[in-house]
Formats: structure tokens, sequence, C-alpha cells
């Protein structure tokens, strides 16, 4: 009898979307992690929304975590279900966080790496690049986990990008600082 024992490295997939603001580059920058974030994920398909987060004092500093509640959806119980983190923070320039500690079964990822990227072209107008690596420790779920990040994870992402837009054009107060 012969067995082979396979572990598999992280596997990621990334996608980048990118748009313009018109709002000044601070607007851009901070609303995205600064605002309540319950108004940015609001929730899609089997995706449920942000209710609120705990333990998060310290959100918005390179290190700080909060963690995340989500509403009941078909595919959770509601409740904490992830842990987030500020990685990096260049002001006015990009932030780097990571979502981790899931509490449900997510198609074997393992975590989210995420970039939000503002590069001011002109006063006003700000060119947004946000990207995800979603990192998956499961190579049988591999093509799975491809495929949801290129078409559902896409528009998910492009559902978030106009909420925070929204927000900065509304000058919504920030949350943390």
């Amino acid at each position: 009898m012969f067995f082979v024992i396979f572990q598999a490295s992280t596997m990621e997939t990334t996608i980048t979307i990118s748009t313009i603001y018109h709002c000044s580059l601070e607007r851009a920058f901070k609303t995205p992690i600064l605002c309540d974030v319950s108004k940015v994920h609001t929730g899609f398909g089997l995706m449920p929304r942000v209710t609120h987060c705990t333990d998060d004092e310290m959100w918005g500093k390179p290190g700080a975590s909060k963690k995340v509640f989500v509403a009941p959806s078909p595919t959770f119980k509601g409740g904490e279900s992830s842990t987030d983190m500020v990685l990096e923070r260049v002001e006015n320039q990009y932030w780097k966080f990571q979502v981790t500690d899931f509490k449900s079964w997510l198609l074997g990822f393992s975590k989210f790496v995420a970039i939000w990227k503002t590069t001011e072209l002109e006063p006003n107008s700000i060119l947004i690049e946000y990207t995800y690596t979603l990192h998956s420790d499961n190579l049988l779920l591999y093509p799975l986990n491809w495929l949801f990040t290129k078409t559902f994870w896409r528009m998910y992402m492009k559902r978030a990008l106009e909420n925070v837009r929204g927000m900065a054009y509304a000058n919504e107060p920030y949350q943390y600082e």
C-alpha cells in the first residue's frame, strides 16, 4: 500500500477593482476604514450584512484589531463572524488590512488581505485601487475559491466601493480616528 502525504502551501487569488472618487483625498482615504463598517458591508446574496464591531477601541492604527458581527443569513446563524486587523497605514496613500478567524466555514478560505490605495490625480479626483487577496489552505477547493473570487467577490467589492463612495460624498462622520 502506498500513501502520499501532501501539504499544500497557501493558495492565493487576487482581484483589483478601481474607480475615481470626486472628493478630497482625506475623505477617499479615511472613509472605508474609519466610518461605520455596517454601512460599507450591507450584505449581498449569501453574504450577511455587518451589524456592529466590538473590541475596536484602537481601530485605525497599525496592529489594531476588531471583532466583526453579522446578521443571520442562509449560510451563517449570525453573531461574531471574523476579526479584522490593520496591518499598515500610510496616511493618504493606502491601508493594508486582513480578515481572519472566520467563525463559519467559508469555502476553505483562511484569511483575506486587502489594500485600499488612494492616489490624488488632481484636487477632488482620487484614483481608488481596491485589492483583495483571498488565501486558501485547501488545494481541492482552490478552483472553487478562484471562481468565487473572480465572480461573486468582484461583485461584492464593487458594492462596497459604491457604498464607500456614497459615504465619502456625504461626509459621513468618522467612527474612529
